[in-house]
């Protein structure tokens, strides 16, 4: 067995023999009915919920890379949707971050990256002549508060989100303060 997972495996025992769960038992409904969009930046795991005074049941959390909405019927679409409809969520926020990793992503080097570790070029090739543009589908963004209104308008303007508020906002990842990039 893996390392990493054993010692995972090992600590997960643990702390159900000693009920160690029992702080964070709450129902799939978030008590403050939002849903909220950001990055998974590993700054942000325990910093964001804490600098929006937000607890475990609180409300629902997607992340994804740069936190970005880029196609209307994807699955981070489906998770905001599902969230709204079937789980009690009433409002959205898109929390984008300063020095965010998306904003220096060169697709061509990842490109490279993935024959570096052993993707065929033909397999690359396909995917792109399946109509797949790469490069695009890898693009990150030039400016965190652009990428955060994109990603807004393209929830408000969806045609299965109903008239709820969605809000953008940019979080420093040093020091937790919010700016509202968009007022829902």
């Amino acid at each position: 067995m893996n390392d990493s997972l054993k010692h995972i495996l090992e600590y997960n025992q643990a702390f159900v023999e000693e009920k160690k769960y029992e702080p964070f038992l709450t129902s799939k409904f978030p008590d403050k009915k939002y849903v909220i969009l950001t990055c998974m930046d590993t700054r942000l795991i325990e910093l964001l919920p804490a600098s929006m005074n937000i607890k475990n049941g609180d409300v629902k959390i997607i992340k994804s890379a740069g936190g970005i909405v880029n196609t209307p019927f994807g699955g981070l679409m489906r998770s905001i949707i599902i969230a709204l409809y079937e789980l009690g969520a009433s409002e959205v926020f898109v929390i984008g971050h300063y020095d965010c990793g998306m904003g220096s992503v060169n697709p061509k080097a990842v490109k490279q990256k993935f024959v570096e570790r052993g993707i065929k070029q033909d397999t690359i090739d396909i995917i792109e002549y399946s109509g797949v543009n790469l490069e695009h589908w890898l693009q990150g963004f030039d400016d965190v508060k652009e990428s955060v209104r994109s990603s807004v308008n393209l929830i408000r303007n969806h045609p299965l989100i109903p008239d709820v508020p969605v809000h953008g906002l940019v979080i420093d990842p040093s020091t937790g303060k919010l700016d509202v990039v968009v007022e829902g």
